[in-house]
This record gives structure tokens, C-alpha cells and sequence, in this order.
């Protein structure tokens, strides 16, 4: 290898190397054309939202919004251009789209619109009661939706400008008191509400950092100056809170560039009451490119492509999705086959999106992405052969069950749940608990035990940190409330964060949530051993409680969205441990089944997998949730999930696009080009050039995937991005390739060494085979193919014209593990 480093050689086999990435078949071709033609423009269904009415009080309203649903599936606001009927008159008064009331009754609204309608029941009680201006229901709204308690306005820290309001709202009393009681008459004059500093600095009249906000005889205004004239008082007692926020309509697909719909916003409270609260919920977009918001709730399509649109009130966040097509847009859905329920919930999205899936990978594709996918490893020259010589139907279900039973799948699994679980050393973690954490880990994928049981195991251990591994989750990470944060991003996919110091901004967690969550971690009791001075016992204390930092009281266990449990008597972490893995619990399914998914597919359906959030909604909520509903009809047999991940069709795409998914990065409509992570690439450029490696603990020829130790790496892996499982974020793994990796791999000495040491070369020599056999052979190992006639015809003149026959053969296997076509899996 040394005679042959001049700049001129090594650029013409680099140069080769990159062409292999044009010449493979999984990444070369030409996009395929769907036929088209034009779908019908019928209406097929009418709906009107909300489907009942109710209005409790004389200042009460409802916006309605009519969408008409098209046989080709767009959809169409027809709000102003349907027959509206109301039943009973005397009851309702409509003026447009909005609704007050009458008199108390009930009454039916229908509206009507090329031959269909639909109606909605309407109840009015109260009709003649005029309800209190609410400081908590009327007045922080309008906070919340100028902006004025966002943390880049007074709702930063310090506040801003001399005045300070509670992020997001968490501290409405104090918000109050500062308003009305700190420089008492400076910010709320009682005797001249129309002149105070409020009023003022909202409606310009004073200058304002925060620019005009109101005008006088907007419904803000006139609220905020009612209140004001009121008294400016707090409200007395407990005050309904909201229960649940509902945007309508559901979901919208518009009809090209300027399309819009208009959204209408309900809020529902404990008190069982409800309201039309679109003026004061704040709208965004997650894809502005997409779909366009303004804050009064009318969307307007844009380009091509899908957006998340949202409404936020008091601590809820609620969205639909809206797809953007092109207008007219000429689609025909070409029919392909189904494996499994996966394929039909993919498909029925695809449609919705005028996407075509992309082709099967052939044979030699599919085996090497479910090798590599399933066992971290490459097959062998004899496992591909025999497989594409296959000729049996179901030949691809069987390789799958195969993999799944070989210990290098127990290996890669037990590497992700490392990831997960932070088994690393420290100085709270000693290498021998730490080995025996991996041990423990290890016997419970080997044995297949359900994940369930595997979870509540590992959340109520107790015991020392050598007899009882499992103890070491809660030695690895003391902090009560970085416990209680990693265990809501590892099994349940959330990111509480940002609750800990405020109401989360987009999602539905409060300080309550967090605090009451936290609550079920605060009785963990730690003390030495006597046995062994770096052994730990974990137990439970039986007291300890964690305090609300507004309000200072001690929180009561509560878990996240749902109810409080008697933990009286109980080991806590028992209690949420198996609610965290009931069927009560919404998310534990679904966020396994996803960080499983992504690990196949390489994109999360939620995406990143441990952000789930409102306003990061999951592509496909439909998979997501089937996923999910089979892991845990399965008994949350991790197999299973796998096998049904890997046999369906939507797994065994080719990555090679067409017109209609070319673009498309997020509905699993081709295969994906994935990097392989790099302990895996380590395990197989090893596997390759049959060399063997030695890491700390591990005897030699042991791969990569099987360290234990999170701290334990090379140089490679971690050029690679190997995770140092000092968080348990998912971002830890690097997969995105740079310019370092690329580097390595053509200057450094792992790959030059390995083809030394390995002499794979010269075996292959030695054994009387032919040039061209060997080149075969180096393709077939490293890209489970054969070389086509163009590329063996080339590299046969350049091993030809090469004064050392052994060198040159060197430099072609130095190329096929620097290609792109070896580095990712595809």
C-alpha cells in the first residue's frame, strides 16, 4: 500500500470509489412516472363543526366552519357559500358564521350545499346572565395571545422594561398582584381605567416596546376595560380550568397556492361548560412553506408539502394536519400489494398525498439492509448466493426469522438499550457494576423477556448495585429531577424540561405535572454496602417529598395526564413503573414501537423519537398508534414488532425515487440511504478484511457492539459518533456523515491496516484465483453484489497496467470500503 500513496494514483481510486455510488444499483436509476388522469370534483361529504352548539351565557358565541370533502380527497371551506337553516326561531341569532344566543331553547342549525347537508343540535341556557369579567379566564388569555408573557416580553426572567408576568402564564395570582399591587396606581389606575398605564402602553398611546397591541373597541380592549372598571379584581375561590381544546375542522387538504380555511377553536372546562375561544387562542405552523396562519385562525396554503397547524390556549396545545397539493394536480394511484397492516396505514397516507411508493429492493439489497439492520454484520459470499438463488415466495419472511434468531441480534438490542439505560462507568459507578448492569440487560433480550416486565424490574429495583445491576439506573443519575426527566424522555418519549421552570410553551405539561411526576422518585434511598466499599444499595425510604418551587407545597404523586394514586404503603416507583407500562398509559407503547421503527427506517414517525409533543406530531399517526397497539397485544414481545417492521413492504423498498416521492423525506414512500453507525461499520470493515479486534474488558475478536462500558471507545468510534451515554437523548448517536469520517477512512490507519493485516489479498491470490475473481469476491463481501461488466472491465485494465499486481488489488478493496455504497445501508 505504501508504494502507491502518491496524491495522482490514490485521487484516481478515490475517484472510483465515488463512482461506485453512481454505478450501484441501489443508487442509481431513472424516477418512474405514475400514470395520471384526473380525479373527480364531486362533493362526497358535508361537515360542520362543531357538531353541537352550546351557549351558556348573554355574551356567549360560536364560530361554525362547513368543510366539503371531494371524491378525489380535497377539501374546500364553504362556510360562506352554504344554505344556512335554524329550526326554531327566537332561540339563536346568526350573523355570518357566528352564532349568540336568544332565549333559552334548543334548536337545530343546518346548512346545506350542492345537494348534501349536515346540522348540529343547539342549546341555550342562561341567555339573560351576564357573567364577571374573569382575571384567569378573560384577562390572561389576552396576555398569552399579544405575547405579553412570551419569554422575549415581560415573561422573560427579569421581565422587561421594569414589569414582570409568569412565562407562559404558570403563576396567574402572582401575575395579578404585580399588576394591580407592585407600584400600586402606576400600572392600573381605578378611578381613570381608560388613561392607566395598561390601556396606554397597549393601544400606543405611550410609547411600548412591544408596539400596538390593541385598538379601542376590539373585544380585547373591551375586556380588559370592563375588568378594569370592575374593580381589576382576582377571581375568588377555584376557577374552572380547561379540560380539553378542540380545533375544526380535523384535518384539511387544499387545493393549491391561496387556498384557505378557517379554523375555529373550543375550549371545554371542569365545570362541564364550554366556548368559542378562536379570537384568544395563539395560531402557529409548524411548515409555513406549507400552510400559512394568521392569528385569527384563517389558514393559506402555500407550496407543496405538509404542515402541523396549531392553537394554543391556557396550557393546551392542539393541532391538525393540512396537506398543501398542487392545484389540479393529476394523479392515478397504481396499485401494489399490502404484507401487512404497517403497508395499508403507509399507503392510505401516501394516497391522501399523491405519492407513489418507490419499487422493491431486489434480493442482494434486502439481504445485506436486513443483515445489517437485524445483526449488525454483512452476509457472508454463501448466505447471499444461496439466498438470491432462492426461489421460493416467501423467502425474504424467512431470512427475516432467521436473523432474529441469531445472538448478533441479541448483541445490537442489548447495545440500544445500553444507549438507553446509560450504562457507563463513573464515579458513582464502579467497571464492576457496570459490567454486571450490561450482564443483567443482556439476559433480559436474550430471553426474550416482554419489555413490560423488563421496565418494571429496572424502575422498582432495589438492592445493591452488584447483587441487584438493575439498582445502577438510579446510581448512574442521582438528581431527583434528572431522574424523573429521563425516565419521561426514555419511556415515554417526552421532554419535560421545559416544565420544571414554567408551563411548557407547546405541549399540555405544567408545573403541576412535573412536580407530580417527580413526586414518585422522591422517597430513593441510597447507602454504602457493607460488603464491598464500591457497591451501593438502593432502596426505598419510605419519606421524602418534593416541593412546588411557586407555591411551596409538597406535591402529591400524580402521573403525567392522568390520575393521582394511592401510594400510601408503596414503594412509588413500583406504582409508576406499572403505570407506565399499562394499558392506561397512552405513550409506552407507541414510544417503543417508534424508537424500534426508527432504528429500521432511520427516521422516527415521530421525529426526533424522544420529542413527542404537540407540536411535533407524528407523520403517520395511524401506523404510529397500530404500531404501538400490536407491541402490546404481542405481550410487548420486541421480535414480533421486528418481524413485522421487516417483512412489510414498506421496509423493503429501493431507495431509488420517483417523480411523485423524489422530494419526500417523511412518509416512508422509498427506501432510505442510512449511515451505518459506527460500531457496526468497525464490526463489518473487520468482518470484511477478517481481522479481529481487542477492546478494554472484551476478549479479542469481539465486536464493537458488545462493549459494555459507555466511556470505553476508540478513536474510530468515535469519529463515527459512538454514544457516550452520558444523557440519554437520542441525539448522542451520530449518523450524519462529515468530513472527519471521511478522512479517517481514506487516510487513516483503520481501513489500511485492516486490509494489511487481514492479507485477505494474498489468500485469495495464493489460492490460484483469477483477477477477476477476485474482484468479484471483493464486491461480493463488501456490497453483497457482483460487479457490473462496465466496473470489472475497468478495474481489470487498472490491476493490468499496475506494475504490482498485490498492490493494486489492495487499492481496489482500499476503494470499495471507502465507497458510499459500503459506509450506508440502503
Amino acid at each position: 500500500m505504501n508504494q502507491v500513496k502518491s496524491h495522482n494514483f490514490r485521487g484516481i481510486v478515490f475517484a472510483f470509489a465515488l463512482a461506485l455510488v453512481i454505478a450501484g444499483s441501489a443508487f442509481a436509476g431513472d424516477p418512474a412516472s405514475p400514470e395520471s388522469n384526473n380525479n373527480p370534483d364531486s362533493v362526497v361529504e358535508l361537515k360542520l363543526f362543531p357538531s353541537a352548539i352550546n351557549l351558556g351565557n348573554q355574551i356567549d358565541s360560536q364560530s361554525v366552519v362547513v368543510q366539503a370533502v371531494l371524491a378525489n380527497g380535497l377539501s374546500r371551506d364553504v362556510t360562506n357559500d352554504v344554505q344556512w337553516t335554524i329550526e326554531a326561531e327566537g332561540i339563536v341569532k346568526r350573523d355570518g358564521a357566528l352564532l349568540a344566543p336568544v332565549a333559552d331553547g334548543q334548536t337545530t342549525l343546518q346548512v346545506s350545499y350542492e345537494g348534501l347537508s349536515a346540522s348540529a343540535p343547539v342549546v341555550v341556557s342562561g341567555a339573560a346572565t351576564v357573567p364577571p369579567v374573569s382575571f384567569k379566564l378573560d384577562v390572561m388569555p389576552i396576555f398569552m395571545k399579544s405575547g405579553c408573557n412570551s419569554g422575549s416580553c415581560h415573561g422573560a426572567a427579569r421581565g422587561k422594561d421594569g414589569f414582570r408576568l409568569s412565562l407562559f402564564g404558570f403563576d396567574p395570582d402572582g401575575d395579578w398582584y404585580r399588576l394591580t399591587h407592585e407600584f400600586a396606581g402606576r400600572r392600573v389606575d381605578l378611578s381613570l381605567p381608560e388613561s392607566c398605564l395598561m390601556i396606554n402602553k397597549t393601544t400606543g398611546k405611550v410609547s411600548h416596546t412591544g408596539g400596538k397591541l390593541m385598538e379601542p373597541g376590539d373585544p380585547a380592549y373591551e375586556t380588559v376595560l370592563k375588568w378594569l372598571r370592575s374593580g381589576a379584581s382576582n377571581d375568588a375561590g377555584e376557577v374552572a380550568t380547561v379540560e380539553k381544546l378542540e380545533v375544526f375542522p380535523d384535518s384539511a387538504v387544499l387545493d393549491g397556492t391561496d387556498a384557505t380555511q378557517q379554523l375555529t377553536v373550543r375550549a371545554t372546562y371542569s365545570d362541564g361548560s364550554d366556548r368559542d375561544v378562536t379570537r384568544l387562542a395563539y395560531f402557529l405552523s409548524s411548515n409555513d412553506n406549507s400552510v400559512k396562519i394568521d392569528q385569527n385562525g384563517l389558514m393559506k396554503a402555500a407550496s407543496r408539502g405538509e404542515a402541523f397547524v396549531m392553537a394554543r390556549y391556557s396550557t393546551h396545545t392542539v393541532g391538525i394536519p393540512v396537506i398543501t397539493l398542487p392545484r389540479g394536480l393529476e394523479f392515478q394511484w397504481q396499485e401494489v400489494a399490502e404484507n401487512n397492516y404497517i403497508d395499508t396505514h403507509i399507503h392510505n397516507k401516501l394516497k391522501k398525498l399523491r405519492i407513489q411508493p418507490s419499487g422493491l429492493c431486489d434480493d442482494r439489497e434486502f439481504i445485506r439492509r436486513a443483515s445489517l439492520d437485524i445483526c449488525g454484520a454483512l452476509p457472508t459470499i454463501e448466505e447471499t448466493e444461496a439466498f438470491v438463488a432462492d426461489a421460493a415466495a416467501d423467502k425474504r419472511e424467512r431470512l427475516v426469522d432467521a436473523l432474529l434468531e441469531r445472538d448478533e441480534f441479541v448483541e445490537m438490542w442489548v447495545m440500544k438499550w445500553a444507549e438507553l439505560l446509560q450504562v457507563r462507568s463513573s464515579q458513582t459507578v464502579s467497571y464492576k457494576a457496570t459490567l454486571l448492569y450490561y450482564d443483567w440487560l443482556e439476559k433480559q433480550i436474550s430471553a426474550n423477556v416482554p419489555i413490560d416486565e423488563m421496565i418494571v424490574s429496572l424502575l422498582s429495583s432495589t438492592g445493591g448495585t452488584f447483587t441487584s445491576p438493575a439498582t445502577n439506573y438510579y446510581e448512574n443519575e442521582r438528581d431527583l429531577l434528572k431522574v424523573t426527566e429521563n425516565v419521561a424522555q426514555v419511556f415515554l418519549g417526552m421532554r419535560l424540561q421545559c416544565a420544571q421552570c414554567h408551563n411548557h410553551p407547546f405541549d399540555r405539561w405544567t408545573m403541576n405535572d412535573y412536580y407530580g411526576f417527580a413526586a414518585f422518585f422522591s422517597q430513593i434511598g441510597r447507602k454504602a454496602s457493607g460488603d464491598d466499599p464500591r457497591e451501593q444499595v438502593v432502596f426505598n425510604s419510605g419519606g421524602g417529598e418534593v416541593a412546588h418551587p411557586v407555591t411551596g407545597q409538597n406535591m402529591v404523586p400524580k402521573f403525567p395526564g392522568g390520575a393521582r394514586p394511592d401510594t400510601a404503603g408503596k414503594d412509588r416507583r413500583r406504582v409508576v413503573a406499572e403505570w407506565i407500562t399499562s394499558p392506561e398509559n397512552p405513550y409506552f407503547s407507541r414510544n417503543l414501537a417508534n424508537i424500534v421503527w426508527a432504528h429500521f427506517t432511520g427516521r422516527g414517525i415521530v421525529h426526533e423519537v424522544d420529542d413527542v409533543r404537540v407540536s411535533n406530531p407524528p407523520a403517520n399517526q395511524e401506523l404510529l398508534d397500530a404500531l404501538g397497539e400490536k407491541f402490546a397485544e404481542y405481550g410487548y414481545d420486541f421480535k414480533r414488532l421486528v418481524r413485522d417492521i421487516c417483512t412489510s413492504r414498506a421496509y423493503q423498498l429501493g431507495t431509488t425515487p420517483n417523480e411523485t416521492n423524489e422530494s419526500d423525506e417523511s412518509n416512508f414512500a422509498r427506501g432510505s440511504l442510512r449511515r451505518i453507525r459506527a460500531e457496526v461499520l468497525l464490526d463489518v470493515i473487520s468482518q470484511v478484511t477478517e481481522t479481529r479486534n481487542k477492546f478494554v474488558g472484551l476478549p479479542l475478536g469481539a465486536r464493537a457492539v458488545e462493549i459494555a462500558d459507555g466511556n470505553t471507545s476508540t478513536y474510530f468510534l468515535t469519529t463515527f459518533g459512538r454514544a457516550s451515554r452520558q444523557t440519554v437523548c437520542s441525539c448522542e448517536v451520530k449518523m450524519d456523515p462529515n468530513l472527519s469520517q471521511a478522512l479517517h477512512l481514506i487516510n487513516g490507519e483503520t481501513v489500511q491496516n485492516k486490509i494489511a493485516e487481514g492479507a485477505v489479498i494474498q489468500r485469495l491470490m495464493d489460492a490460484g484465483k483469477t483477477d477477476a475473481e477476485i474482484i468479484t469476491d471483493l464486491y461480493l463481501r463488501c456490497l453483497s453484489r457482483p460487479p457490473s461488466d462496465d466496473e470489472l472491465k475497468e478495474l481489470l485494465v487498472f490491476v493490468a497496467e499496475s506494475p504490482d499486481k498485490a498492490v493494486a488489488l489492495q487499492d481496489v478493496f482500499w476503494a470499495l470500503l471507502n465507497s458510499q455504497e459500503f459506509v450506508f445501508n440502503h
